[in-house]
């Protein structure tokens, strides 16, 4: 059930209006942005009551129509956004499983759904008409499709199957990937067999419970090329990315993306929610691991990059958990001689560390300390390599901006600095004219930063676009002037917490 917000809502957009430039401690720079303004201008909600009746959505130029995956009324709500300022609900799509995403392309929308008898089994992939809402038809896919998306030309549906275990860690299937030839209907799911006796450098992880590589990565994001030829698929837990050529389906390659160093001057952190002090950051001896959450392909001066928002996650089942604190670890005497200081709750011991990773020496101590997600964005080149990080850079403007948001669990500040920080999940990128924009939605602080990336190895920061009746951003998609009702730059984001739709123009 869906009903629309009347109510005024009181933006509060949160902008670095600086006549002059001015450098922050990590290199990024912070410029006027008078030339863009970013207004919100449609809102609604959908469905009422706890979270969840709002999570990914995908917008249709040809309809005008907003399809929002809604998984506690098993349906894909849908909205028309002829006149986004005055959103009106339409016919919703109800669909067989759990939907977990939404895509749309050349008048087809495809729902990724989870099978609703047993997570573990192999979901499908099903497609409806925009303009109708009519069923067109299903494929299988793997277990867990979690995200789907389209080939920039249309021709293919890739979807990502996460395959997680159940939570006895009894039952563990393989990841995937599907691919589906539009035209044909040809549907092939690859697993990852084939890489079950190589072992993945550089910080890529296979550690769940007597579990193979094929059974332990799980598919979380797919980033398509221009050209519609390679996806790059996310895997967040393993702290990897997967390469797939969609010509020939196979699964080329598989790529560690490495750690970040929180001892380096750019990448201090606020490691803990009892300090008594928001902001309070620090380097550490301790590395974060990337595990991006979403990616996305952008192309910049001819060149091909993935952007990803470093989330982090850990597995933590009944039958098997990575997760500890730090002050629960046995840490090696040499390497941290100041072990009981570090691990005062004031200072490391609540941050939460992976078991996982660390004894290095296989001694049963730990010689290095990781945790979960990168508190920032990454561009990458095609090869995996960094090509720019945004370090704390997130963390401290949050701060300096909003305090009362910063690493904010649901009205508690700073509750979130022992986990992932603001935890960035969602990016999106888009042209203007001969700039590119990309957006990060940060799911515990909320809204999502705006930064101009036209030159990749020094981004800008030009906005942060936040309304605090918005909260958990889980979805965000950008429709170009050319597909928009109103003929500007559109930025829309779901919220799974608040159940909101926020609707942004940009001018």
């Amino acid at each position: 059930m869906k009903t629309f917000n009347k109510a005024t809502l009181t933006l509060v957009l949160v902008s670095m209006f600086i006549s002059c430039k001015s450098d922050d401690d990590n290199g990024m720079d912070s410029i006027n942005t008078s030339e863009l303004t970013f207004k919100k201008i449609g809102a609604f909600s959908n469905g009422t009551g706890d979270e969840g009746f709002a999570e990914i959505s995908a917008f249709d130029p040809m309809t005008n129509k907003l399809f929002i995956v809604n998984p506690n009324d098993t349906e894909i709500s849908v909205w028309d956004l002829s006149n986004p300022s005055t959103p009106t609900p339409g016919t919703d799509i109800t669909v067989t499983g759990i939907p977990n995403s939404v895509a749309v392309a050349n008048g087809i929308v495809a729902v990724a759904l989870e099978n609703s008898s047993s997570k573990q089994a192999n979901g499908t992939i099903a497609t409806y008409s925009s303009d109708t809402q009519a069923f067109l038809n299903t494929y299988n896919a793997g277990a867990l499709p979690d995200m789907v998306t389209f080939s920039p030309d249309g021709k293919y549906i890739v979807a990502a199957n996460e395959g997680e275990p159940d939570d006895l860690y009894t039952n563990d299937p393989e990841g995937s990937v599907t691919i589906i030839e539009v035209a044909s209907g040809q549907t092939t799911t690859l697993d990852f067999t084939s890489f079950n006796s190589q072992t993945i450098n550089n910080n890529f992880r296979v550690f769940g419970q007597g579990a193979t590589l094929a059974q332990d990565v799980e598919p979380e994001y797919v980033a398509i090329s221009d050209d519609a030829e390679t996806a790059y698929v996310s895997l967040q837990e393993n702290n990897g990315l997967a390469i797939v050529n969609l010509e020939t389906k196979t699964i080329t390659n598989i790529l560690g993306l490495g750690v970040k160093n929180h001892s380096l001057a750019q990448n201090q952190m606020d490691a803990s929610n009892r300090d008594d002090m928001a902001g309070n950051f620090k380097n550490w001896p301790v590395f974060g691991m990337y595990q991006p959450d979403a990616i996305e392909y952008v192309t910049i001066n001819g060149t091909g990059y993935i952007v990803s928002a470093n989330e982090g996650d850990a597995r933590d089942y009944d039958g098997f958990s990575e997760e500890e604190r730090v002050k629960d670890l046995t840490l090696d005497p040499t390497v941290f001689p100041d072990a009981a200081t570090l691990q005062l709750d004031e200072n490391l011991g609540r941050l939460k560390t992976t078991t996982a990773n660390g004894d290095i020496d296989g001694d049963g101590d730990y010689d290095e300390i990781y945790v979960y997600g990168g508190r920032s964005f990454t561009i990458w080149n095609t090869s995996g390599n960094v090509i720019y990080d945004s370090g704390d850079f997130i963390g401290k403007k949050t701060f300096e901006l909003e305090p009362l948001l910063f690493n904010n669990d649901e009205g508690q500040v700073d509750d979130r600095s022992d986990d992932k920080g603001a935890e960035p999940e969602a990016v999106e990128t888009l042209k203007i004219d001969d700039r590119t924009l990309l957006f990060v939605g940060l799911e515990r602080t909320g809204g999502a930063m705006v930064f101009d990336i036209s030159n990749p190895t020094n981004p800008t920061f030009l906005d942060w676009m936040i309304d605090t009746d918005d909260v958990g951003p889980e979805g965000l998609i950008a429709v170009k002037a050319s597909d928009s009702p109103t003929g500007n730059d559109l930025v829309i984001i779901t919220h799974e917490v608040s159940n909101t739709v926020a609707i942004y123009e940009i001018k």
